[in-house]
């Protein structure tokens, strides 16, 4: 198990107003300077993973260090697969800190912006480690609530892979699965030779984070018996 923080972390007033859909006039570029003068002090993304091996692999199910995970697309894209690494990433708690009057829904809309970026960052530190130290090839990643075959539940048998993910980095997981802060993100990553992305298999429409589009011939595959 390792732990990744001391991750650099810098974002310009142009690149927040670039994600809001704002011409960076002067008053939204003061606004955006304003907000991450506040953040950038105190914000600490982080991550945590381990490098885990598979020990059993059943019908609709693969087991790790004794944990059991339960979905058809999961097993299936691990069919070939001996090693895996699970992850947790996030923009870190210290940037729920931040003082913000309640009634200010643009420096609200801005941080939120900012720790997304900072999740963005950890994401990236983390894959760059794993591949530099493990070097797996092209790697793929599913993630607990990703589609409904491996639903959000699945975070609790993830997370005790690390135990206690609270005290190691932050991330505290809520009785709803929910993890805290919000811009945290779980998962596996898992070397594969075709690349797969959840979104391939989720018919939802005009959904802001599709990575993929859906292919029904590929869902057609994996959950057809």
């Amino acid at each position: 198990m390792e732990i990744i923080d001391k991750i650099p972390f810098d974002i310009k007033p142009q690149q927040v107003l670039k994600q809001m859909h704002l011409e960076a006039e002067d008053k939204y570029l003061k606004d955006a300077q304003d907000i991450i003068d506040k953040v950038l002090p105190i914000i600490r993304p982080k991550a945590i993973y381990k490098l885990c091996y598979i020990e059993n692999k059943g019908e609709d199910i693969i087991e790790i260090e004794g944990i059991k995970f339960t979905s058809r697309v999961l097993r299936l894209n691990l069919d070939k697969v001996e090693r895996v690494f699970p992850y947790v990433a996030t923009c870190g708690k210290e940037a729920e800190n931040v003082d913000i009057p309640s009634d200010d829904l643009m420096q609200k809309f801005m941080l939120d912006i900012i720790k997304q970026s900072a999740l963005g960052t950890a994401i990236k530190k983390l894959r760059e480690h794993i591949d530099k130290t493990y070097m797996p090839g092209q790697m793929s990643v599913m993630s607990p609530g990703s589609l409904e075959n491996w639903p959000i539940s699945e975070q609790k048998p993830l997370f005790s892979i690390f135990g206690d993910v609270e005290s190691l980095i932050g991330v505290k997981l809520t009785d709803s699965f929910l993890m805290l802060p919000l811009k945290s993100v779980s998962g596996m990553y898992f070397p594969t030779e075709v690349r797969f992305e959840s979104c391939q298999l989720c018919p939802r429409e005009r959904c802001p984070g599709r990575r993929a589009p859906y292919n029904e011939k590929l869902k057609e595959k994996y959950f057809s018996k």
